[in-house]
C-alpha cells in the first residue's frame, strides 16, 4: 500500500494543502511546532477518522474556521482509492460525512464514517490501533512496544499477524462448550426430576381411585332424583292453596280500596264547605278596607290639586306638572353650567397665578446656582493655572536627566529594545548551552563509570577486548570549553540586565516628560474653558432675575382677574337653588296626585276581588252535591264486598301453604348437600383424569428429553474437540510466527548493530525479549542506554512490519512505513544506525517511508524532502516537495 496524495482545507494549522507523495522515503522537515505531524495525523485520520484522534473532533478544525476538509488518495493491492473527510461545525456539535471510492472504475464504494473505517480496517487488516502499532511510530511512542510487557506485547502482534481471530474463535468454541455444558446438565436434571415425578404418580394407583369415584356419584345421582320428585309435589301443593289466599286477598283488597275512596269523597265535601266560610269571611274584610281607602282620597286631593279621583280630571293634572318641571329643569341646567364655568375659570387663574408666582421662585433660585457655578469656575481655573506652574518645575528637573546621559529622550526606546534582544538571544544561548553540558557530564559520568568497571565506555566490551579506543578525554575536553563559554555567556547576560536597568529609569523619564507636556496643554485649555464658563454663567443669572420680576407682576393681575370670577360664580349658585325649590314642589305635588290614583286603583281591585269570591262559593256548593251523590253508590258497594269474603278457607289454605314451605325448605337443604357433595366428586373424577393425562405426558417427554440428552453428550464432546483445535493451531502458528519474527529481528538487528557489542536477539513464546553480547552475557532491552533502547525498538518495529510485508505463506500488502521523530532518543552515533536501518528497509521490498524529523543525516538519505513553514503573521503552515538531491544542508542546519 502506497499513499499517492494528501490534499488538506483548514485542517489544524493548515489553510490550504495539496501534496504527492511517491514511493521512496520521504522526509518531512520544518522547525518545531510548524505542523510536521499534523501531515501524517492528516494521513491517519483520513484512514480511520475519530479513532485516530487523541482528542475530539473538535481539535482538527483550524481555529476560526467552520468547515475542514481531509482527501487522501492511496493504492493498495494495485487497486487506486480516494478517502473524503469533511466537518462542518454547527453551534455546539460537528457534523461529519465521509466517503470512499475506487478510482479506477472497479465500482467500489461506501458513504458514512462508520462503514469507511470498517471498510479500511477490513482492507489493511488492521484497526486504527494495530496501525499504530505496526507502521506508524509517532512522536514521542518509539519506545511504547518495548516498554510493553510480554502480555502487551503478545496480544499486540498476535493481533497484527491475525492471531486473535484464532483466539476468538476458541473463545466462542469454548463459549458453545460452556453453554453446552449448562443446557446439559439442566436436561440431566429435568430428566432426574422426571423420574421422580412418574415413580410418585405410579404409586398413587390413580385407575382404582378413578372406579371408586364413579360408583360413588351413581349412588349420589339416584338419591338427588327422587328429593326432587318429592319437592315437586310439595311445590304443588304450596301453589294451590296461594292461589287460594290470592282471590281472598284480591276480594279484601277492593274492600279497602272502596272504604278509602268512601273516606276520600268525606274528607273533600268538609274541605269544600271550609273553603266556602274563608271566601265569606275574605268578602267582609275587602268591604272594610274599601270603606277606609275611600277616606285617604278624600284627605289627599287638595294636596294633589284635584277636583276629585277621575282619570281624566288626573290625567290632566299630571299633564301640568309635566310642563311646569321642563321649564323649571332647562332653566336649572343653564344656571348650573354658568355656576361652574365661572368656578373653574376662577380656580384655573388662581392655579395660573400661583405657577407663575412658583416659577419666579424657581428663576431666583437658578440665578443664585448660576452665580455659585460661576464663582467655582473662576476658582478652579485659579487652582489650574498653579498646578501648570508645578508641572513645568518638575519637567525641567527630567530634562536636565537626558543632558548627563548619552541618549536622548527620542532614541531611548529604540536603544532598549535593542538591548532586550540581544538579552533574550544570550539567554537562549545559556539555555542551550546548559542542555549541552548536562548532556556532556552525563556521558562522561557513564563513560567513567564503565571504565571504573573495566568496560570500554562505548561498547560496553572489557578494555582489554575493546575494538574500540576510548573518546572520555575528548568528552571532558568539551565539558570544559562549555563550561568557560557557558560562564561567559552569563557574565554577558548580566551586563545586558544592568544596562537594560539604565534604560528602563532613561524611558521612564522620557514617559513621564510625554505625559507632563500632554498634561500642561490640557490644563491650559481647561482653564480657558473655566474662565469663559465663569463669564456666561454670570450673564445667564441676571437674566433669569429679570425674568422671575416679570413673572411676579403677570401673577398679580391673574389673581385679580380669579377673583372677579368666584364672585360671578356664587350669584349663579344662589339662582341655582331657587329653581331647586321650585322643582321639589312639583315632585311633592306629582307625588300626591300618584297616591290618589294608586288608592282610586285599590277601590276597583277589591271591588274585583269580591265578585270573584262570590262566584267561587257558588262552585264549592255545586261541587259537594255531585260527591254526596257519588259517596251513597260506594257506601252500598262497601257492603257487598263485605258479605262475599270467607275467612274460614283463608285460614285452611294458609296452613296447607305453611307447611308445604317447610317441607321445601328441608328438601332444599338436603338437595344442595348433595349437590355438594355431587360437585366433589366431579372435581375428584377431573383431578384423577388429569394426574393420569399427566402421567402420561411425563412420560411422553421423558423419552423426548432422554433423546436430547444423548445429543448433548455428543455435541459437547464435539465443542471440546473445536476448543481444543483452534488453541492447538494458534499455538502452532504463534511458534512459528514466533520463529520468523525472532529471524527478522535479527536480520534487522545485525544490520544495525553487525560487528558491534552485541552478537543475537531471542524471542522466546510469549514473545519476551532478550539482548545477548558478544561475551554471551544476557541483557533485558530495558537494560540498554537510551538511545540504544530507542533503536532497539525501531528495530523490533521494522522486523514486525517485515513480517507482516513477507506474511507467513507468501507476501501480503502493508502501509506506508511512517516514523515521526523518531531521532528524539538518539544521539549523532545512534542517528547513523537508524539511516542505516531505514535504507535497508528499503532494500527489504518496503515501498514507501515517511519520516519527520530535522536531524540532517535522514534529510540526506531522502529520495524525497517535503519543506514545512509556518507563516507568523496568519500562522498558517504550508507544505512544499523538493528533491534531496538539491538541498543545501548547510542552510537548514543554520535554520
Amino acid at each position: 500500500m502506497n499513499f499517492d496524495r494528501i490534499r488538506l482545507s483548514n485542517f489544524k494549522p493548515y489553510g490550504d494543502a495539496d501534496l504527492r507523495l511517491t514511493e521512496g522515503v520521504t522526509v518531512i522537515h520544518g522547525l518545531n511546532g510548524s505542523g510536521k505531524s499534523s501531515l501524517l495525523e492528516a494521513c491517519f485520520f483520513a484512514l480511520y477518522g475519530s479513532k485516530a484522534l487523541d482528542g475530539t473532533l473538535d481539535d482538527v478544525v483550524t481555529k476560526g474556521e467552520e468547515e475542514t476538509t481531509v482527501e487522501l488518495w492511496f493504492t493498495h493491492d494495485g487497486t487506486p482509492y480516494r478517502i473524503e473527510r469533511t466537518l462542518r461545525v454547527y453551534d455546539d456539535r460537528i457534523d461529519h460525512q465521509c466517503t470512499l471510492e475506487s478510482t479506477d472504475g472497479s465500482d467500489v464504494a461506501r458513504d458514512g464514517a462508520r462503514s469507511v473505517r470498517e471498510f479500511v480496517t477490513e482492507l489493511l487488516r488492521m484497526d486504527a490501533e494495530a496501525f499504530v502499532s505496526c507502521a506508524y511510530v509517532r512522536q514521542g511512542e518509539v519506545n511504547e512496544l518495548i516498554n510493553a510487557t510480554p502480555r502487551e506485547r503478545q496480544d499486540t502482534i498476535d493481533d497484527l499477524l491475525q492471531l486473535g481471530k484464532l483466539e476468538e474463535y476458541r473463545k466462542r468454541a469454548g463459549d458453545a462448550r460452556l453453554g453446552v455444558e449448562d443446557v446439559l446438565e439442566n436436561r440431566r436434571g429435568r430428566l432426574d426430576q422426571l423420574d421422580e415425578q412418574i415413580a410418585a404418580k405410579e404409586d398413587r394407583d390413580l385407575h382404582e381411585r378413578l372406579n371408586g369415584l364413579e360408583s360413588e356419584l351413581s349412588e349420589v345421582t339416584d338419591e338427588i332424583e327422587r328429593y326432587e320428585e318429592q319437592r315437586e309435589r310439595a311445590t304443588e301443593t304450596r301453589e294451590a292453596a296461594a292461589e287460594t289466599l290470592s282471590t281472598h286477598a284480591e276480594k279484601r283488597e277492593k274492600l279497602e280500596a272502596v272504604e278509602s275512596t268512601i273516606n276520600e269523597i268525606e274528607t273533600a265535601v268538609r274541605e269544600a264547605e271550609r273553603e266556602r266560610d274563608e271566601h265569606r269571611d275574605a268578602i267582609a274584610e275587602v268591604r272594610e278596607r274599601m270603606t277606609d281607602i275611600e277616606a285617604a282620597i278624600d284627605d289627599r286631593l287638595d294636596d294633589a290639586g284635584l277636583d276629585s279621583a277621575d282619570d281624566d280630571v288626573i290625567e290632566a293634572r299630571r299633564e301640568a306638572l309635566d310642563k311646569r318641571e321642563a321649564e323649571i329643569r332647562e332653566t336649572l341646567d343653564d344656571e348650573r353650567v354658568s355656576a361652574e364655568a365661572f368656578r373653574n375659570q376662577a380656580t384655573n387663574l388662581t392655579g395660573k397665578a400661583d405657577d407663575l408666582a412658583e416659577r419666579a421662585a424657581e428663576l431666583d433660585a437658578e440665578a443664585d446656582d448660576l452665580a455659585d457655578e460661576a464663582e467655582a469656575a473662576a476658582a478652579e481655573a485659579d487652582e489650574r493655572e498653579s498646578s501648570i506652574e508645578e508641572l513645568r518645575e518638575e519637567a525641567e528637573g527630567l530634562r536636565e536627566r537626558f543632558a548627563t546621559a548619552d541618549v536622548d529622550r527620542e532614541s531611548v526606546e529604540d536603544k532598549r529594545t535593542t538591548l532586550r534582544e540581544q538579552r533574550g538571544e544570550v539567554r537562549e544561548r545559556v539555555a542551550e548551552l546548559s542542555a549541552e553540558l548536562k548532556n556532556a557530564r552525563e556521558r562522561v559520568a557513564e563513560a567513567e563509570e564503565l571504565l571504573e568497571a573495566g568496560k570500554c565506555p562505548e561498547c560496553g566490551q572489557p578494555v582489554e577486548d575493546s575494538p574500540h579506543a576510548t573518546g572520555i578525554e575528548d568528552d571532558r575536553e568539551r565539558v570544559a570549553e562549555l563550561e568557560a563559554e557557558l560562564e561567559s555567556a552569563r557574565e554577558r547576560e548580566g551586563t545586558l540586565d544592568d544596562r537594560i536597568d539604565e534604560l528602563d529609569e532613561l524611558a521612564e523619564a522620557a514617559d513621564r516628560l510625554d505625559k507632563i507636556d500632554e498634561t500642561t496643554e490640557m490644563l491650559g485649555e481647561r482653564v480657558e474653558e473655566r474662565r469663559a464658563e465663569a463669564k456666561q454663567k454670570r450673564e445667564a443669572a441676571a437674566e433669569r432675575r429679570e425674568k422671575a420680576e416679570a413673572k411676579r407682576e403677570t401673577a398679580e393681575e391673574t389673581r385679580e382677574i380669579a377673583e372677579e370670577k368666584r364672585q360671578e360664580a356664587e350669584s349663579a349658585a344662589e339662582r341655582v337653588t331657587e329653581l331647586e325649590a321650585a322643582l321639589s314642589e312639583v315632585d311633592e305635588a306629582r307625588e300626591a296626585v300618584d297616591a290618589v290614583e294608586e288608592r282610586a286603583n285599590a277601590v276597583a281591585d277589591a271591588e274585583a276581588t269580591i265578585e270573584r269570591r262570590r262566584e267561587k262559593r257558588e262552585t264549592l256548593a255545586e261541587l259537594n252535591d255531585e260527591r254526596r251523590d257519588r259517596l251513597a253508590d260506594k257506601r252500598e258497594r262497601r257492603d257487598e264486598l263485605a258479605a262475599a269474603v270467607d275467612e274460614t278457607a283463608v285460614e285452611e289454605a294458609e296452613e296447607r301453604k305453611e307447611k308445604a314451605e317447610q317441607y321445601l325448605e328441608r328438601v332444599d337443604g338436603e338437595l344442595e348437600r348433595l349437590g355438594d357433595r355431587r360437585t366433589e366428586l366431579d372435581n375428584a373424577i377431573g383431578s384423577v383424569n388429569g394426574e393420569i393425562r399427566e402421567l402420561e405426558t411425563l412420560r411422553s417427554e421423558r423419552e423426548e428429553l432422554a433423546a436430547t440428552v444423548e445429543a448433548l453428550d455428543g455435541l459437547h464432546g464435539e465443542t471440546s474437540e473445536l476448543e481444543a483445535m483452534y488453541g492447538d493451531l494458534r499455538a502452532e502458528l504463534r511458534q512459528r510466527n514466533v520463529a520468523e519474527l525472532e529471524r527478522t529481528l535479527n536480520e534487522t538487528f545485525d544490520l544495525v548493530y553487525g560487528n558491534d557489542a552485541y552478537s543475537h536477539i531471542e524471542l522466546d513464546g510469549e514473545y519476551a525479549l532478550t539482548v545477548y553480547q558478544k561475551d554471551g552475557e544476557s541483557l533485558d532491552p530495558e537494560q540498554l542506554s537510551g538511545g540504544e533502547r530507542a533503536l532497539f525498538n525501531l528495530s523490533l518495529r521494522c522486523a514486525i512490519y517485515r513480517l507482516l510485508s513477507e506474511g507467513i505463506e507468501g507476501a501480503a500488502p502493508t502501509p506506508p512505513l511512517i516514523l515521526d521523530e523518531p531521532t528524539v532518543f538518539l544521539d549523532s552515533g545512534h542517528v547513523s544506525r537508524l539511516v542505516r536501518l531505514v535504507e535497508e528497509m528499503r532494500g527489504f521490498g518496503v515501498s514507501q517511508i515517511l519520516i519527520v524529523s530535522h536531524d540532517d543525516e535522514l534529510v540526506g538519505a531522502a529520495d524525497e524532502l517535503v519543506t514545512v513553514e509556518k507563516e507568523p503573521r496568519s500562522n498558517r503552515s504550508t507544505a512544499r516537495r523538493a528533491d534531496a538531491t538539491e538541498l543545501d544542508i548547510a542552510s537548514l542546519a543554520d535554520d
